[in-house]
């Protein structure tokens, strides 16, 4: 399906193509985007997914990566990032400072600093405010903006990213305390592509966080039969208010949404 972005939007131009690919890792969450050359990974799922993941980055050409965001330390984001970074060259690796009682110390964990020290890799806290370019795209950290949190989730990393008159918002298992955080932050309005917070859990997706991101497609990343129920009806509900062009891994398989800075193309796996 093509849809086409009317509003004025913060960038306006865009020459290169950007791909953004959430990839079906069952129940978790993987994020590729290729912009002009340039890659970025938000998460990886289950290290059980890591030769599915590989397959999909290599169907995708990609070989390196210029940033790899690792939203929060649960097994679901980031189990297999110690394949991520002991297969490809990465330029900076990003995830949340996490306060100290929140460190895993979970065997996945251990592997992943164990590849990050083998690879002479450094971690790069995440910073609110802190912008960057891929190709011709720029993109925001808009989260964590607390430096303690009760609930892990809500040290995931919450990005926008720019693509022309296009937008996507991927803010990990953000819940709505940290929903209501990135929307009181000002950093963002109105976005065209969401990628549904915690796997479209009903802590997520709250009215606020959607009001303010009135969103016209949704992809939520979920595994089919989940034990969790995911995605809930609440959230559902709550996303179908703004936009009907929902997407579900579990149902859709890998998603694809290409921008040209103006009109977005998606395609499904199946």
């Amino acid at each position: 399906m093509i849809y086409s972005s009317n509003r004025d939007a913060l960038h306006k131009s865009a020459e290169e193509t950007l791909t953004v690919r959430y990839i079906d890792v069952g129940q978790g969450d993987c994020i590729c985007i290729t912009c002009g050359g340039e890659t970025m990974l938000i998460d990886c799922g289950e290290a059980s997914e890591a030769e599915n993941v590989r397959h999909c980055l290599n169907k995708a050409e990609v070989e390196a990566f210029d940033f790899v965001v690792a939203t929060h330390p649960h097994s679901d984001h980031m189990g297999g990032m110690a394949e991520i970074v002991e297969s490809y060259d990465i330029g900076e690796f990003i995830m949340p400072s996490l306060a100290e009682r929140d460190v895993p110390t979970t065997l996945y964990f251990e592997k992943f600093l164990d590849a990050a020290e083998d690879n002479d890799l450094k971690v790069t806290p995440a910073e609110v405010g802190r912008k960057g370019k891929l190709g011709d795209a720029q993109w925001e950290i808009v989260a964590p903006i607390s430096d303690e949190y009760s609930n892990a989730n809500n040290y995931s990393v919450g990005i926008v990213l720019y693509h022309g008159e296009n937008s996507f918002i991927f803010t990990g298992d953000a819940e709505t305390s940290a929903e209501e955080e990135m929307v009181n932050s000002g950093r963002f309005g109105h976005i065209d592509v969401y990628k549904a917070g915690h796997h479209g859990s009903k802590t997520s997706s709250s009215k606020l966080f959607m009001d303010t991101i009135s969103p016209d497609i949704a992809v939520i990343s979920c595994g089919s039969g989940n034990s969790y129920g995911h995605p809930d009806v609440e959230a559902l509900n709550a996303i179908r208010r703004y936009t009907d062009e929902i997407y579900r891994t579990d149902m859709c398989g890998s998603v694809e949404i290409t921008s040209d800075g103006k009109e977005l193309e998606v395609r499904c796996e199946r």
